[in-house]
């Protein structure tokens, strides 16, 4: 085949592109440039000034707007000739689904979060299309491809949960996890107490129309906001002298007030609860410790009410220490340095609580809070440079020719930036791509409850959708995504006769995912605490920390069933 028709080829490659923010503006760009027509590209986040530093296709008037639009609407004002259709949608949404995922020759990924590039993954496995994996995390990068029964998937090697660079839309807006609430109350001391960076401004974005009926354009909307300067944190802290109580109230019941009345926001995510500081300190009855012994208390979880109070006395102890130094200093941030710490802690457990997300104890928010790398436009530019690369060889179908690639901190010993390497083969005990889709839970049956199991392991852990759970050895649905089992989701697992040595068949329609899971009964674990194991005992999983399980509890399959599970009750 000549370079011409090869060329011409790509025109008729059909590519899906999920996220449009740092590394999908390159690649939405290189694709179209490249010679690929034919393009759909799904993200779910608006446009936000922090952004712009790095995500070159958006400029200050498109703040608050649907980035996938405005990504499209840029490439095609210098690549006419391309399709480009954009959703501004999760692409966790039903619409994207089997029938949808087929349509396309690849796939590409330029996700920031491990639940979404989990489920592309799984159902670009079910469509059986080519899926290349991207990602950045400072000045290190990684393109992976991933070909069904030929190369590992996205959950054959298990991933480290720790994330570690996160938009600033997400902190500011639409918090989802206790790390984003970590990043944004490190942000909320600097603008307080520290350097300020425009950058990470903690209050929500004020120029955010997306989902209002507005036919005004951004620049006219700019020019609004010039009209109506608003105060930096800090000038407004200051204007109150850092009252403790009004700073919590503006934080937490006035700038949440201002985020719920973005509608948009919360057509798929639970909206957040404003808090006022009277409404926090009176949570809890009964005794109330003093904010010293909280502090010392480095292993529990604070409560609401000792949150609050841990805020206003670190709030002015930071403002005192402020005014003691002179003119132009600052402080500095450090997780060692107690007063900081505490206040880091005290406010991303607050911002939590608002959006029902679980806090955790001073100990475990200290090791988090140190751990954030901040995202690197080259970095970007190089791993989409590397992707379309990959994605000329798939279109080609030279699968011989993939490879994964590396984008290394430093030059290597060959004088590289880029490293690559052939894909490794399919993990044989992979639970999602190979044929023995099973692994093994170890929790306790008296404490567990069917909820708790459904959103913490099979949700939240296993990166389900809507599953559907038999308990094989009973033949009795427990856990059913249309709802039909909503009675029973505050029993334990005792009580329904679930416990050691268990067997349940889990199936996710939406992902084309079916799974068995053998439970181990642990009595050491409280609550809702478990362990994923896997069952292959070559690479023991990073997740295996406090048992092994027997090899011989993985290997029975799961009987077929002549009668027809029924509904436990």
């Amino acid at each position: 085949m000549t370079w011409r028709k090869k060329h011409e080829k790509l025109a008729n490659i059909k590519i899906l592109l999920v996220g449009a923010g740092g590394i999908g503006c390159e690649l939405l760009k290189n694709l179209a440039l490249t010679g690929f027509k034919k393009i759909d590209v799904i993200d779910l986040d608006t446009i936000d000034v922090s952004n712009l530093n790095r995500q070159f296709l958006f400029r200050r008037e498109h703040v608050g707007q649907p980035k996938a639009k405005i990504a499209a609407e840029a490439v095609k004002s210098f690549c006419p000739s391309v399709e480009i259709n954009y959703y501004h949608d999760s692409i966790f949404s039903e619409q994207f689904n089997l029938s949808y995922f087929s349509q396309f020759q690849i796939v590409i990924n330029a996700l920031d979060n491990k639940a979404a590039r989990t489920h592309v993954n799984r159902m670009c496995l079910a469509a059986k299309i080519p899926l290349i994996d991207s990602g950045s995390s400072g000045y290190v990068g990684q393109v992976t491809v991933i070909v069904r029964q030929q190369t590992e998937c996205y959950e054959c090697v298990p991933k480290d949960n720790a994330q570690k660079t996160y938009p600033g839309c997400t902190i500011r807006n639409t918090p989802s996890e206790l790390i984003h609430c970590i990043v944004w109350a490190k942000h909320l001391f600097n603008q307080l107490f520290g350097e300020i960076d425009i950058d990470d401004d903690v209050s929500p974005d004020v120029t955010d129309t997306n989902g209002k009926e507005d036919d005004s354009n951004g620049e006219e909307q700019t020019d609004a906001k010039e009209k109506t300067p608003q105060p930096s944190t800090r000038q407004w802290a200051e204007s109150v002298e850092y009252d403790s109580v009004k700073l919590f109230d503006k934080l937490f019941f006035a700038d949440i007030n201002y985020l719920c009345s973005m509608d948009h926001l919360w057509k798929q995510r639970k909206r957040p609860v404003p808090l006022t500081y009277s409404a926090a300190s009176q949570q809890e009855k009964g005794a109330t410790r003093r904010v010293k012994d909280i502090l010392e208390d480095y292993n529990s979880v604070w409560t609401l009410q000792e949150c609050a109070a841990v805020f206003c006395d670190c709030v002015q102890l930071l403002s005192e220490r402020k005014k003691k130094l002179d003119e132009g200093d600052i402080l500095v941030w450090d997780k060692d340095d107690e007063d900081a710490m505490a206040f880091v802690a005290s406010c991303a457990n607050i911002r939590a609580t608002i959006f029902n997300i679980i806090k955790k104890s001073l100990f475990e928010i200290k090791s988090m809070a140190g751990n954030i790398i901040p995202a690197i436009a080259t970095t970007n530019a190089i791993v989409s440079a590397v992707t379309v690369r990959e994605a000329i060889t798939l279109a080609y179908k030279e699968f011989h020719e993939a490879r994964n690639n590396f984008v290394l901190e430093y030059i290597n010993c060959r004088g590289q930036v880029v490293g690559k390497d052939v894909p490794n083969k399919p993990n044989p005990n992979c639970y999602v791509c190979s044929d023995k889709r099973e692994c093994i839970v170890m929790l306790n049956p008296q404490h567990m409850t069917v909820k708790a199991f459904n959103d913490r392991i099979l949700k939240n852990s296993l990166s389900m959708l809507a599953p559907d759970v038999t308990d094989v050895i009973n033949n009795r649905i427990i856990i059913s995504s249309e709802g039909d089992t909503d009675a029973i989701n505050c029993k334990k697992l005792s009580e329904l006769s679930i416990g050691d040595g268990a067997i349940l068949c889990c199936d996710d329609f939406q992902q084309d995912l079916e799974l068995k899971l053998i439970i181990t009964g642990c009595a050491d674990l409280r609550g809702d605490e478990f362990e994923i194991l896997q069952t292959g005992k070559e690479e023991p999983s990073e997740e295996t920390r406090k048992r092994k399980a027997d090899e011989e509890n993985g290997n029975g399959a799961i009987e077929s069933e002549q009668k027809r599970p029924r509904v436990a009750v």
